[in-house]
């Protein structure tokens, strides 16, 4: 089978020839359909301290069909379609036990980030069903999807809460289509172009406000005072002062942007608005259910970011290209 390679140490990405995966006892086989480019994996392909690591392959959101499965798995069948859940959790662990959510599990058994392949090996219990409404572009989405959620779901909006979402990416994007299935009152998105605003006011957003020096005057009047929810998804150096400047006493923040470098804030600031700051990583089984059962039932297409499809063999060169200027959402790898 073919299969993306990432060698380490900001090297370009190679398409090679593995063996075809055989399935472990409670493992099922599945042809991946496509999978989609995430701003990790362009961010952890760079040669920085957060690395992939050496002849890694990579790529976590995916879906496709099983083909085979292991002489345990009895819950699933060849022909029937999933998406994946790719971090692999013990199910043990007190993270586990406790929090519901892969991505924080003490033990992390294993990997299903394969997605960019012909065929992907995946662990039967990070496997969810995909029922026959949705397709396989959608089955790709439920893990951007469900990253949003899970951030979305601690910030426990109340109903009518004033919220600002900073950014126009997937996340961004995301954060607002689950603000407003789960209650917001006003929407406001903030980026720091108008590239996206049309797509954040399709996701459910009431007005978009670019970065500027009147960008505090323009979101109070936009929500009709200061945001009690702040999420920001840009992962990127001043985000975090920027949402601590925009927030309304005692409001929240929810950081889902994941910056890896460093981000100063100035307490004082934060501390004259009593706010709080909450981080969020990961999601677990129950998100994937949830958006694999609700996603056809929201008030807009989730598909609607996705931009362009290229072929597995374009991926190296596709990823060259997404590290510029570019006019991409969300780019899907078709196998």
């Amino acid at each position: 089978m073919k299969a993306a390679i990432y060698p380490g140490g900001g090297g370009a990405v190679t398409i090679e020839e593995l063996p075809n995966p055989e399935p472990g006892p409670d493992d099922v086989i599945i042809k991946v359909s496509r999978c989609g480019i995430c701003g990790t994996d362009l961010s952890f392909t760079k040669g920085t301290m957060w690395d992939f690591g050496q002849n890694t392959q990579f790529g976590h959101e995916y879906a496709g069909e099983i083909i085979e499965i292991g002489k345990n798995v009895t819950t699933f069948k060849p022909g029937e379609r999933i998406a994946v859940l790719p971090s692999v959790a013990c199910g043990e662990c007190s993270s586990c036990r406790t929090i519901e959510n892969n991505v924080l599990c003490q033990s992390m058994p294993g990997t299903a980030m394969v997605g960019f392949a012909e065929l992907a090996k995946v662990p039967v219990s990070v496997a969810t069903r995909l029922p026959s409404v949705l397709s396989m572009t959608d089955g790709a989405l439920i893990e951007p999807l469900a990253i949003s959620l899970y951030g979305v779901k601690l910030a426990q909006i109340r109903p009518g809460d004033r919220v600002l979402v900073l950014g126009g990416g997937t996340v961004a994007l995301y954060a607002i289509y689950w603000a407003r299935r789960l209650g917001a009152g006003k929407i406001v998105a903030m980026s720091r172009s108008d590239r996206r605003k049309d797509l954040c006011l399709e996701m459910g957003a009431d007005a978009f406000v670019s970065y500027g020096d009147n960008e505090i005057g323009e979101v109070i009047e936009a929500l009709g005072g200061s945001p009690q929810l702040v999420i920001e998804g840009v992962g990127a150096e001043g985000m975090l002062t920027k949402a601590v400047m925009h927030v309304a006493q005692f409001g929240k923040i929810v950081s889902l942007g994941f910056c890896t470098t460093p981000d100063p804030i100035i307490p004082g600031m934060a501390s004259y608005k009593c706010a709080s700051i909450q981080f969020a990583v990961g999601y677990g089984m129950k998100e994937f259910l949830y958006i694999a059962d609700q996603m056809d039932k929201g008030h807009v297409d989730p598909k609607g970011i996705v931009t362009n499809e290229v072929p597995l063999l374009d991926l190296p060169a596709t990823m060259t290209r997404l590290r510029g200027p570019n006019e991409e959402t969300k780019v899907h790898v078709v196998m």
